[in-house]
């Protein structure tokens, strides 16, 4: 008899251009992306992961992860990929400080308006200014769903001669309590098991399924997330509120 196997739902969010399908590729596959392309609605890969390995709780999770594609021309019908989300990762550009910037709007997106009010059309200039005001502090307190910050690019970096580029303390994940990882997803071994990277992108892994099981048990999960158990032979995403647009092509080089 087949196992059944559980899943969460990991977005990665942030600006069009900061590596997001890169690192996707290379969290899934442990291999680097040579020619990327921008992500058109939402691309979706899938990792096995050992919840909690080496323990006598150590089980086999899918998770999923969302690359939601970042150009401002689809702002009003992403939010379709919102829900269920179980995790975040919010990704920026270290050589582009504005893209870190930006985060702060793109959990203000996912978390306060859960996708609703860009998907009615509402004025982008309003969402931005609300955004502005949005304490990510106050709201991660509320909402408890795990957070990941990684920049991306490391290799182009240089700390000595631009310095202003890296993001400084106070930023984003320490307003959220997250953890922070700075990598070059060219580089295979970025993520290479034992290293520190590696071993945060793992812990956050723990923390998502961990956060779902016990959402689960307190009986706060709708329909949608009941819906969980899935044959290990034949692998079919979270269900959605919408349908889920996987582009069969990229275009444009995005690195």
């Amino acid at each position: 008899m087949a196992k059944n196997i559980d899943k969460v739902r990991i977005l990665l969010v942030g600006d069009s251009g900061v590596g997001k399908t890169c690192l996707t590729h290379l969290i899934a596959h442990n291999e680097s992306l040579t020619q990327p392309g921008w992500t058109v609605g939402c691309s979706i890969e899938v990792k096995l992961h050992e919840f909690k390995e080496g323990t006598p709780q150590q089980n086999t999770f899918f998770i999923e992860l969302f690359d939601i594609g970042g150009s401002l021309n689809h702002k009003n019908s992403r939010g379709v990929f919102y829900n269920p989300t179980h995790g975040i990762i919010l990704v920026h550009d270290l050589t582009n400080r504005k893209s870190h910037e930006n985060l702060k709007e793109w959990l203000y997106e996912i978390l306060n308006k859960d996708g609703k009010d860009t998907a009615k059309g509402n004025n982008t200039a309003s969402l931005a200014s609300d955004a502005a005001l949005f304490d990510p502090e106050q709201f991660f307190g509320s909402t408890q769903i795990p957070i990941l910050v990684v920049g991306t690019k490391l290799d182009l970096v240089d700390e000595k001669r631009h310095p202003k580029m890296l993001p400084k303390s106070g930023g984003i994940a320490e307003q959220c309590g997250a953890e922070e990882i700075w990598l070059n997803c060219r580089n295979t071994r970025s993520l290479a098991a034992g290293t520190t990277d590696s071993v945060k992108l793992a812990r956050f892994f723990d923390k998502v399924i961990e956060k779902k099981l016990s959402s689960r048990e307190s009986g706060m999960f709708g329909v949608t997330d009941r819906r969980k158990l899935i044959s290990s032979s034949s692998y079919t995403p979270l269900e959605s509120s919408a349908p889920i647009y996987i582009p069969t092509s990229k275009i444009i080089d995005a690195n």
